[in-house]
């Protein structure tokens, strides 16, 4: 499938398609199917990745930095943020990691009093680099002095642990605030 470019994306879109491909991984399920990251953007930077998700005995995630500086995260289960945020901040990634369940969101929202856009700091790195694994890649360089990462996975859950569905990456400068889950309000957007 060919998908525009965030660029080409109108103002505000970014926001809306994350929550729209959140409000929609449940509205059709389907038995067996494997969840994929699906392109979502928001209010500054946003990633646009497509990978299958592994279940079974293996961890919950796994993250690998590679010598060029970035950071490749694999999510198998949506369980365990607060030891990926870890992991993530032992790898040199100044970041918050939240999963975000289905019908929720955080609050306050933005999270941020400023996040850089795309072109000032590019958090998530799309395409994937050539010879990546499944995945999504992020570069901790672009996050300056007083600013923090923030890694949303929003999350469909199931009995293995949870689907990720898709994921918003941005940079803002601090402080960010907690993400306190609430009920969306939002209606479903239409097609």
């Amino acid at each position: 499938m060919n998908w525009p470019a965030e660029r080409d994306l109108p103002e505000g879109r970014h926001r809306l398609l994350k929550e729209f491909v959140m409000t929609e991984i449940d509205r059709k399920p389907t038995r067996k199917r494997l969840a994929v990251l699906a392109p979502l953007a928001g209010l500054a930077a946003a990633a646009a990745v497509a990978v299958p998700l592994l279940f079974g005995g293996a961890p919950a995630y796994a993250v690998t930095k590679g010598p060029d500086g970035l950071i490749h995260i694999g999510i198998r289960e949506a369980k365990d943020p607060d030891k990926l945020q870890a992991d993530l901040r032992a790898m040199g990634a100044n970041v918050v990691v939240n999963y975000i369940p289905y019908g929720k969101k955080c609050s306050p929202q933005p999270r941020s009093s400023h996040f850089l856009s795309k072109e000032e700091a590019r958090l998530s790195v799309f395409p994937a680099p050539e010879g990546s694994k499944p995945g999504f890649v992020i570069d901790p360089s672009v996050i300056g002095p007083g600013q923090t990462g923030v890694l949303e996975f929003s999350v469909s859950e199931n009995d293995r642990g949870g689907i990720v569905a898709g994921i918003w990456a941005a940079v803002g400068q601090d402080p960010i605030a907690e993400c306190e889950l609430v009920d969306t309000t939002e209606a479903p957007l239409s097609h």
